[in-house]
């Protein structure tokens, strides 16, 4: 399985007049959130289905992927909203879900949790050197089984290099 990890783009700035599960995609965020998209589809990159976090910025992010015709489905995934469980969703999304080795999945997310993520199913130990950037993805093959530091990554696209 190809499993691909997206980080959301530029969202609204922290603030206490807006809930952090509430901050939207600025209109820098979504404008170039929509250039690496279609830069992504230019390769020939397409995904069987997009996981998207909860929150409201990774949604928009997921949608951008969806519109440019890079899936055709995408589900909302709790395990993916900040601090979600890599092991709990190895247990509900690789092994119930079955999934076959040419599946292509990308999840959208959030940092840190997808650069942990990455050097858990790459190193098997997470820590926090692999930084993703906003709207940057990150490929890992993933073997059939116990993917947890036995995935191979073969893609890192930090924004400023396909803009």
């Amino acid at each position: 399985m190809e499993l691909y990890l997206f980080r959301h783009g530029i969202a609204e700035e922290r603030s206490s007049a807006i809930e952090d599960e509430k901050r939207k995609l600025t209109k820098e965020g979504r404008h170039k959130t929509e250039k690496i998209a279609a830069r992504i589809g230019e390769v020939g990159i397409k995904f069987d289905l997009i996981l998207t976090s909860p929150l409201v910025r990774a949604h928009q992010t997921a949608e951008i992927l969806m519109e440019a015709g890079l899936s055709d489905k995408i589900e909302i995934s709790s395990y993916l909203a900040p601090d979600g469980s890599l092991s709990a969703w190895i247990e509900h999304w690789l092994i119930d879900q079955n999934f076959s080795p040419e599946s292509k999945l990308v999840l959208v997310g959030h940092e840190p949790d997808l650069g942990n993520w990455a050097e858990l199913l790459v190193w098997g130990t997470a820590k926090g050197g692999l930084v993703l950037k906003k709207a940057g993805m990150i490929g890992i093959k993933l073997p059939e089984t116990a993917p947890l530091g036995r995935g191979q990554m073969f893609l890192l696209i930090p924004p400023k290099y396909i803009l």
